[in-house]
């Protein structure tokens, strides 16, 4: 009787307590009261949590986040399984050895989510983060140089791991991840200053006007530069025969698929070989005989090109059917002595291969909005072929790598008062592994445009921004 009395004193000391075996959220309280349990959970919980980042070694304490251990509710389930077994049969469980098995009790505790967002952006990506370094334009030159990737901290996958150590009370050591960032292109900022400095090693004494827009995110480059000074964009030149591409523009507008052969024929000569006397052919019969030049030019207008106009046919005296004032053409601090027959800006004609550019992919665009049911995609596509056909090794062409898809119309006349060229201009769509883009470049000169000149100057900087898009690795 002794015996068994000390045996069930014994067993009462060790009732009061947790069973042996009781594990409450990963730590191990057998044997134990609730003060000292609970002391021992949230020492376990209170240990902050060590994080790296590189070399970096950062703990944050678990109250940074908001951390709050739910102890009562866990004590609470866990002394419930104490209780829940009868006295004396547990007694006579005792007093064989056999022992409870209690299940464990699983974590309860919760942390701000906000807060630890907060906390990796303010403090250890602001702090740790290496920004990639742009590419910087080379002086002298039409490349840039090697940028330098940068590391960048995934928060969303930092805020999992360090989410999952806040809830372990052992497992307390996080390496965080961290994102390479690829060098960012260059701005268009630099873009121009290296254009510029392409322009002044020319010794190009003239007017250049440039317009570029990027066909993903339709951000445009427009300046005008001259004797090492910007001009205002936006000025008037000779269209010449870059005002093929309106005429092709309102054919296919005025004309239903597929286009007779007669017609492709013609296209195809007015494109391919620029020649003029198709294109006043194209006008005549699609467009009204005698005033189809005005019919284009209400096409442009219509198109919002207030600067594009055609006033006359191309054969040698044909009448001039109206004169044109427009924005362009009625500055007073810059003067082309453009054509009175056509005219463009780099931008207006950058524009409309914009158009047919957007078409082409998705059969909307400006086309569609403006002349609805009258230009297709596939028409579009069309335009785009007849473009490309335009092969002449020069200009902006000669800018490209071989292979390089490029749609395109240059332009230039022999002025029939003085016998040389004035006017220098070529419009075109570039495609490429690094984007897609749209350049225009005109150039004018009083006195003479010496072709070989602008033409090596022209080259230059269609393969400066081919660089642009198509940075070296």
């Amino acid at each position: 009787m002794l015996l068994l009395i000390i045996q069930l004193v014994t067993y009462s000391r060790i009732r009061s307590n947790f069973a042996l075996g009781t594990v409450i959220a990963g730590v191990p309280v057998g044997g134990l009261d609730q003060q000292e349990a609970a002391e021992r959970l949230t020492q376990a919980y209170s240990f902050p949590v060590e994080i790296h980042y590189g070399d970096a070694v950062i703990q944050i304490k678990p109250s940074v986040v908001g951390f709050d251990l739910g102890l009562e509710t866990m004590l609470a389930v866990a002394d419930q399984q104490r209780v829940n077994q009868a006295f004396w049969s547990a007694f006579w469980d005792y007093l064989w050895n056999r022992l409870p098995t209690p299940s464990e009790v699983p974590l309860r505790a919760t942390f701000s989510e906000e807060r630890l967002r907060a906390y990796l952006k303010d403090e250890i990506a602001s702090r740790y983060d290496q920004p990639a370094a742009a590419a910087q334009p080379v002086p002298g030159s039409t490349n840039f140089s090697t940028g330098a990737a940068g590391l960048t901290l995934d928060v969303d996958r930092a805020v999992t791991l360090i989410g999952d150590a806040l809830r372990s009370p052992d497992a307390r050591v996080v390496n965080l991840s961290v994102v390479q960032v690829s060098p960012p292109r260059p701005s268009f900022q630099n873009l121009q200053i290296l254009l510029q400095q392409v322009i002044d090693a020319s010794n190009f004494d003239g007017l250049t006007e440039l317009y570029l827009m990027d066909l993903q995110t339709g951000q445009e480059l427009n300046f005008a530069y001259q004797n090492g000074e910007t001009v205002t964009p936006g000025i008037a030149f000779t269209a010449a025969s870059t005002m093929k591409i309106p005429i092709m523009v309102s054919t296919f507008k005025r004309t239903d698929e597929p286009l007779p052969s007669d017609l492709a024929d013609l296209m195809t000569l007015m494109i391919e070989r620029s020649e003029n006397d198709p294109a006043d052919r194209l006008m005549e019969q699609v467009m009204d005989p005698n005033l189809g030049p005005l019919e284009l030019t209400q096409d442009m207008e219509d198109l919002g090109l207030p600067n594009t106009f055609l006033a006359g046919y191309f054969y040698a005296g044909a009448p001039l059917l109206q004169r044109f004032s427009t924005p362009a053409n009625q500055r007073t601090d810059v003067y082309t002595s453009p054509d009175a027959y056509n005219q463009t800006t780099p931008a207006e004609m950058g524009m409309l291969l914009s158009d047919i550019y957007q078409c082409s992919q998705t059969g909307g665009g400006t086309f569609a909005a403006v002349f609805p049911g009258k230009i297709s995609q596939n028409e579009c596509r069309q335009m785009i072929n007849y473009l490309v056909l335009d092969k002449i090794g020069v200009l902006l062409q000669a800018g490209l790598p071989e292979g390089t898809q490029f749609a395109h119309k240059h332009g230039w006349v022999t002025d029939p008062t003085d016998g040389v060229i004035h006017t220098i201009s070529d419009a075109g769509i570039v495609y490429s592994s690094g984007g897609n883009y749209i350049l225009t470049v005109y150039v004018y000169h009083p006195t003479q445009v010496i072709w070989d000149q602008a033409n090596v100057m022209v080259a230059k900087l269609s393969m400066a921004v081919y660089n642009y898009y198509n940075l070296a690795p």
